[in-house]
């Protein structure tokens, strides 16, 4: 398959903005349609959570926009992001909108998306691998398992009205919850799932950094969250994990970990 061309096109045609998932931070991760686009790009608006090693794969001349958001500040409103998008490929370029996880994902893809085709210009969606994925699969937590789950869901935990939400039935026995975002809102977070009627001892796991050389996975009662994030000064990015999933043993762990390190060191 012929590789796409990213960079800029001649003459008077529109370009075409590509929603490419940059995965949860491991440039390994990529897909190989997401690292050639990447490669090839002249034009990338990236978030803040794109680790700097998938961005350090693109062309040196490449023209590099960051419209990261944090919790308290957002550099670049949602509105005007999707502006520079639909400017840029009107101009004729072909922009990579590179994103953290999955687009789809609460990664406000589908806002972008819906912009860009109301504006008539093309667009084309390159999933990566979700913050949950990629996270639960480098702590070796298995998000459904025969014995324990057969039932995972997503939420955010910085949507408005949270105390309002009703989690009733999204955690509990054979099922997995996922929190993005959900770090500085845990002890609301907490006291809401108990509320609903979840057990405090429902096991938990934080994996922070996820997939990414930095990564911690801490363990504890669901009772217990709010004190995990504050005593091992949990930061973003991170995510919860509630449920049976969660509740292995973390010597196993280490001993599958170090067992997988020395047939690599063996090679």
């Amino acid at each position: 398959m012929p590789a796409r061309n990213a960079g800029p096109r001649t003459g008077t045609s529109t370009g075409t903005v590509y929603l490419v998932g940059a995965g949860p931070g491991d440039p390994d991760l990529l897909t190989v349609r997401a690292a050639r686009l990447v490669m090839e790009a002249s034009l990338i608006v990236h978030d803040g959570l794109v680790d700097p090693s998938i961005l350090a794969l693109a062309r040196p001349e490449a023209r590099m926009v960051s419209v990261a958001k944090r919790r308290s500040h957002h550099s670049v409103p949602q509105d005007d992001i999707n502006a520079l998008l639909i400017r840029e490929a009107r101009s004729g370029r072909d922009v990579v909108r590179l994103k953290g996880g999955d687009p789809f994902i609460f990664g406000r893809g589908g806002e972008e998306a819906e912009a860009c085709r109301a504006a008539g210009v093309a667009v084309e969606v390159i999933p990566g691998i979700s913050a949950a994925n990629g996270a639960a699969a480098a702590a070796q937590i298995a998000l459904t398992h025969r014995d324990a789950s057969s039932i995972v869901s997503f939420v955010a935990g910085q949507c408005k009205g949270l105390v309002e939400q009703d989690w009733a039935g999204l955690a509990g026995k054979g099922r997995t919850l996922v929190i993005y975002m959900g770090v500085k809102t845990a002890p609301q977070i907490a006291e809401k799932l108990m509320a609903d009627g979840l057990a405090p001892d429902m096991p938990v796991a934080i994996i922070e950094n996820g997939a990414r050389k930095t990564m911690r996975v801490l363990r504890g009662p669901l009772a217990g969250l709010p004190t995990l994030v504050t005593d091992y000064s949990v930061v973003s990015p991170a995510l919860i994990l509630i449920g049976e999933v969660t509740a292995r043993d973390d010597a196993e762990i280490n001993a599958l970990a170090l067992e997988a390190a020395c047939k690599e060191a063996a090679r």
